[in-house]
């Protein structure tokens, strides 16, 4: 198995997406917001009344395995998704008679991801050692931002644009574009978030859709769609989709927090990595 390989793959499901349900462009044009600071506190709104949750679903991954030019598919179950804002989550995929099939999960201090059996791949990295946005998009604040329960700096260089139906913040390091956020104007929800490398060029692109209410004022997207861009083989893209259902609060006591926000050791995996400032580092026993 190449290195890059096994990058992109993890880049993938790390990012996530599921069965392929349609993502619905909107068509009404509503008046977006008139600065950057309307906007950004719109979005902190729905942040505001986050609270924990937990929902099932299924998952649709799309890849191309190494050599090949037809991508590949693998269905998942969702048993469960569980997050607690605004750091900790755990997200459970099973195969047909393979539980736990793959596994992610983040707190505060540090993220995951454990793949089986077939890759048999372990990897893990601490947020403070990633400082940049290059490299493979491991990042598991990628789902809790496309969740709505990632934070949003108000403080970083943001500016503000309309086009149609949509009000777009984009995010600028250095001068650079790293991100830009679509929101539809009608219900200033989410609909699409764009992640820029280095160069300026997309690395993932996350649509949104199917909106829930999980408890009063705190909404969740129940469709999540994310592709991931290698930055050798742009053609072959990594596409996953998650569909949640039975999507509800939920208490998290501290016997469920030490539980499944609790990094376990890679004991059993053939292949292991941390990552660092986005670069893989091999583990491997």
């Amino acid at each position: 198995m190449s290195k890059e390989w096994m990058l992109s793959a993890a880049a993938g499901m790390l990012i996530l997406a599921g069965c392929t349900p349609t993502l619905i462009t909107p068509t009404n044009v509503c008046p977006g917001k008139r600065s950057v600071n309307e906007a950004l506190a719109a979005l902190q709104r729905n942040a505001q009344n986050m609270a924990p949750f937990q929902a099932g679903g299924d998952c649709l991954i799309e890849y191309y395995p190494e050599g090949k030019s037809k991508p590949s598919k693998e269905n998942l179950v969702v048993t469960p998704l569980l997050v607690e804002p605004p750091a900790n989550m755990y997200f459970q995929g099973d195969k047909v008679g393979i539980a736990r099939a793959m596994i992610l999960g983040s707190n505060e201090q540090e993220f995951w991801l454990a793949i089986r059996p077939e890759i048999s791949f372990y990897v893990w990295g601490q947020w403070s050692e990633q400082e940049t946005s290059d490299g493979p998009m491991i990042n598991p604040r990628t789902l809790l931002e496309a969740l709505g329960v990632g934070d949003i700096d108000t403080n970083e260089d943001w500016s503000l644009s309309n086009k149609g139906a949509y009000d777009i913040l984009t995010k600028r390091e250095r001068g650079v574009i790293a991100k830009k956020i679509h929101i539809f104007s009608c219900d200033y929800r989410v609909r699409k978030i764009e992640f820029f490398d280095s160069n300026g060029r997309v690395a993932a692109v996350t649509q949104l859709d199917r909106y829930e209410e999980v408890t009063e004022g705190f909404h969740i997207p129940a469709l999540i769609k994310v592709t991931t861009y290698s930055q050798t083989e742009r053609d072959k893209p990594f596409t996953i989709t998650v569909s949640l259902r039975h999507l509800r609060p939920k208490k998290i006591t501290k016997p469920l927090r030490d539980y499944y926000f609790t990094r376990r050791p890679p004991d059993g995996f053939k292949n292991v990595g941390r990552i660092v400032n986005g670069e893989l580092i091999d583990e491997s026993q």
